[in-house]
């Protein structure tokens, strides 16, 4: 489509274009200069790519939301950010969107409803699922934009991501730049289909490819789709043609490029038309350019006066460690009225029912969550009272709905994803530890979202169903992981965990959802979440532990006659330091047990911390109780043989005679 097939715009709306679109351009012919002076650190290069960026920004709202890339200077520039703001986020400093902590682009911004990239490609895409999500249960008629690269539409999370959008029939633009490399790998190498659009049939979505270097036609498609999506939500998926002329960031140059493709392109750069058709069609003068170019320039060149005077970090320990949670105060719910005897798994059920009641910007999303309840039941009859916008089947999938539920908390909602097996997280586990964890310290952004984890073995159900996976976790700042062991603390803690605003990971026993059962008040209470539990107090032993091993302790205890301290963990991160310190001046002699293999399991970490800050209290070497480090097996013996419970008491024994 030619330029000069776009005589409905005004010639004020096409200056006003022609400015959104040079000026990126400006900006990064500023920024190569100063990355070869070394005052900037990196370079991912946009020229050639601008029309896109510039255009799609341009035809959406200013409240709707856009996940951009590296390449996108462009949304950036046209959403109004000031320079000398983005100039702080690419030198570190603390004035910048992520204070130092992340660069270039990674960075996003609530003001400006941007929601910043992480490197792993594709993981974007979901969380637009979710801000579009948020935004159709609340009525608001607004599209969300992803950008993604013809090289990231290879990875899993492009699929989930367009999959889950076109099922819940998400308002979200999948924007494909097409550039014909990722990095260094052309397109013939990433993909069979001749057009990246032609995968928008296998989704059941509409489709299409435009020419990305045509700034009005960028325009005026997204336009369209977008104004389209507003009335009618369902996503789309929009592949823009284009090229860039460097190298995927600067210091992997051009090489594999051949020179005539970089001589084509050259042809089409989109800023060189486009200003072309503008003199051509008389609707600007040379002077008007030059206008144009002497303001951008003077705001470079103002902006760019804080390199001169470059900042000297003011680290400060205590900031970084606070800012890795969104603090809050909470609100704690006493235990109050009746009680009733009620198994481990309906604890859950009726903490999460509490919930729902409680929060009406709650959303679940899990596989079979549904009509069906879950595989575990535990959702059983959800369907009927909060209906299918907040209880939600999702496809076979884990990284979307985790995605989703940072973009929900973007859109103001609280959510929670049900792993059917906490070992499948690990289909998930860059949305956990790259986007969940960390989100809020890299730009202040909350993920308001617990996940529920069903996991342990005991069940003979075999390596896949069986993990204890809880220490995978305990190493990521930024995540909160709860593990219960009783009835009573299920619900207290799945309550906090929905009151806390950061992401909780909230495992769940799969041995003890219909084995254990105890007196449990029936109102809404909560217990704290970073505090232990005395299960009892004694002079001769101590046991640290959690989960399942609360029990295993008991056993052990009962079986022996000791006069033992039980100290139940709950709470893996934070770990309750102070209580474990008490618990291990009471005897001196301290075992922790856990069901996780005892090759870095949690263990670990809590037997280091004893040895160096209650080395004096100690009378015996601190031990450990863990399964074999070997996968979970399926058969009831090989599996009885694999707990740790099978070396417990022998092992007590050993610490008792020391």
């Amino acid at each position: 489509m030619k330029l000069q097939q776009f005589n409905t715009f005004e010639n004020t709306k096409l200056k006003e274009i022609y400015a959104s679109l040079i000026k990126p351009r400006m900006i990064e012919e500023k920024m190569l200069k100063l990355l070869r002076q070394g005052q900037v650190s990196k370079w991912f290069s946009g020229i050639g790519q601008e029309a896109i960026a510039v255009g799609a920004t341009l035809a959406l709202e200013h409240d709707e939301y856009i996940m951009p890339l590296h390449r996108n200077l462009g949304v950036f520039t046209t959403r109004g950010i000031p320079l000398k703001k983005l100039l702080h986020q690419w030198q570190g400093n603390k004035d910048g969107f992520t204070k130092g902590r992340d660069r270039s682009f990674h960075f996003g911004t609530s003001d400006y409803h941007i929601a910043g990239m992480i490197s792993h490609l594709g993981a974007m895409l979901s969380v637009a699922d979710g801000v579009a999500l948020a935004n159709k249960l609340d009525g608001k008629q607004k599209v969300t934009l992803a950008f993604s690269g013809d090289g990231g539409t290879s990875e899993g999370e492009f699929h989930e991501a367009i999959n889950l959008a076109a099922v819940w029939d998400l308002p979200v633009i999948f924007l494909v730049e097409n550039n014909g490399y990722g990095l260094s790998t052309p397109s013939s190498d990433q993909f069979r289909c001749e057009y990246i659009a032609d995968k928008g049939k296998g989704y059941g979505i509409d489709s299409k490819t435009i020419d990305g270097n045509n700034i009005l036609e960028v325009y005026m498609e997204v336009s369209a789709i977008a104004t389209d999506l507003r009335s009618n939500p369902r996503p789309f998926l929009l592949e823009c043609k284009t090229f860039r002329m460097r190298g995927h960031e600067e210091a992997s140059g051009t090489k594999y490029v051949p020179q005539e493709l970089m001589d084509t392109w050259a042809k089409k750069d989109p800023i060189q038309n486009y200003e072309t058709f503008l003199i051509k069609d008389k609707i600007i003068t040379e002077n008007e350019i030059e206008t144009i170019k002497q303001e951008i320039t003077n705001e470079i060149n103002e902006a760019v006066e804080i390199l001169k005077h470059p900042e000297t970090t003011s680290v400060n320990t205590a900031t970084e460690l606070a800012d890795v949670y969104k603090p809050y105060t909470p609100y704690a719910i006493e235990k109050q009225g009746p009680t009733a005897e009620t198994r481990f798994i309906d604890a859950i059920h009726d903490g999460l029912k509490t919930a729902m009641r409680k929060y009406d910007n709650l959303v679940l999303m899990g596989q079979d969550i549904g009509d069906y309840g879950g595989v575990f039941k535990i959702t059983d009859g959800f369907v009927k009272e909060f209906g299918h916008d907040r209880v939600r089947n999702t496809p076979i999938s884990e990284a979307a709905p985790l995605g989703a539920a940072l973009g929900l908390s973007i859109g103001g909602k609280k959510a929670m994803v049900e792993m059917q097996f906490a070992d499948f997280v690990s289909c998930g586990f860059n949305q956990i530890a790259n986007n969940l964890a960390k989100t809020y310290y890299r730009w202040g952004q909350n993920s308001d979202v617990v996940v529920r984890m069903p996991t342990g073995g005991g069940t003979a159900a075999g390596p896949f169903h069986s993990q204890s996976n809880e220490a995978w976790f305990f190493h990521i700042p930024g995540l909160k992981i709860v593990y219960p062991s009783t009835p009573s603390d299920a619900k207290g803690l799945l309550l906090a965990s929905f009151e806390d605003p950061n992401p909780v990971l909230f495992f769940e026993h799969k041995g003890l959802y219909r084995s254990l059962r105890e007196e449990v008040h029936t109102a809404e209470y909560t217990i704290p979440i970073g505090k232990a539990r005395w299960v009892q107090k004694g002079e001769e032993i101590t046991f640290i532990t959690y989960g399942l091993g609360v029990q295993w302790c008991d056993e052990v205890v009962q079986e022996l006659g000791l006069d033992a301290t039980i100290l139940d963990l709950r709470t893996l991160m934070p770990w309750d330091k102070e209580s474990v310190r008490d618990a291990v001046a009471r005897s001196g002699k301290v075992i922790i047990v856990h069901e996780d293999t005892l090759t870095g399991g949690i263990g670990g970490e809590i037997a280091a911390w004893v040895a160096e800050h209650c080395f004096t209290s100690l009378d015996a070497p601190v031990m450990r109780i863990g399964s074999l480090d070997t996968p979970i097996p399926f058969n009831a013996d090989l599996e009885a043989n694999f707990m740790g419970k099978s070396r417990l008491k022998s092992k007590v024994e050993k610490l008792i005679a020391w």
